[in-house]
């Protein structure tokens, strides 16, 4: 009888489960969550945002570069060099020191792990700056953003000594922070853009979303704590004021 009885309970239980399997749907929401929130993470990549810079800007006003649209080959070229130079060969280099051991892990959970990616990355920053620098045909916008990401990148650097601070979130920051300058210093740029998204009342709540949207990717990852996310804006931002004090 006893026998029975527990047969009996074990049936019910595993008809139940099947009706309704909690951990199977909890599972499924967090693995999907996991998913956006490494998407987000990849998209707004900090060795991106110069790059995404750069498409604003010509998107905005092309004219700036001597080109008269986004598609053209001088837009073209610009693109790709600043994806190389900015994003691109720093990744490889990046890349070579995780085959050769000497980076335990891309995502870089420690803060010493960094310090090598940081410094290469750095390196090609400044470099990109300087040539810039020399050449006429880049117009001071760029120049400053360009400053204001490497000194974000460094300022990063230094604080990483201390405290595992957000690379997300100073190269979200600095895209806020430059886009902030660029509608103060040039609001009829934002005004009279040819399309619509690039309008003020739709770019800044924009941005501000995306801002917060990889904020919490990286705590939804247990990447960072709060307080590693609100100084990487920080930084990021006052990273390009900053920048602008001297170029513009």
């Amino acid at each position: 009888m006893g026998r029975f009885k527990e047969r009996k309970k074990e049936f019910l239980f595993s008809f139940s489960f099947a009706l309704n399997p909690p951990n199977q749907s909890v599972q499924s929401l967090t693995d999907m969550l996991s998913t956006l929130a490494r998407l987000i993470s990849y998209l707004f990549h900090p060795l991106f945002i110069l790059t995404y810079l750069l498409l604003l800007l010509l998107w905005l006003n092309p004219y700036l570069f001597g080109a008269n649209s986004i598609d053209s080959p001088i837009g073209k070229e610009l693109i790709l060099r600043i994806f190389l130079s900015s994003c691109f060969i720093p990744g490889v280099a990046v890349l070579m020191l995780r085959f050769t051991g000497l980076l335990k892990s891309l995502e870089m959970p420690d803060k010493q792990d960094r310090t090598g990616p940081l410094i290469i990355t750095g390196m090609f920053y400044v470099w990109l700056f300087r040539n810039f620098l020399d050449n006429t045909q880049i117009p001071a916008l760029l120049s400053s953003f360009t400053l204001g990401a490497t000194l974000g990148l460094f300022l990063a650097f230094f604080i990483n000594i201390f405290s595992k601070i957000s690379l997300h979130t100073v190269g979200i920051g600095g895209v806020l922070g430059a886009v902030a300058l660029l509608w103060g210093a040039y609001p009829d740029y934002f005004s009279r853009a040819e399309h619509p998204l690039l309008h003020t009342e739709f770019l800044f709540p924009t941005l501000l979303l995306l801002a917060g949207a990889v904020g919490s990717a990286r705590l939804y990852l247990g990447a960072h704590r709060p307080a590693d996310l609100w100084g990487g804006y920080l930084v990021g931002f006052a990273a390009q004021l900053v920048a602008a004090r001297f170029i513009l």
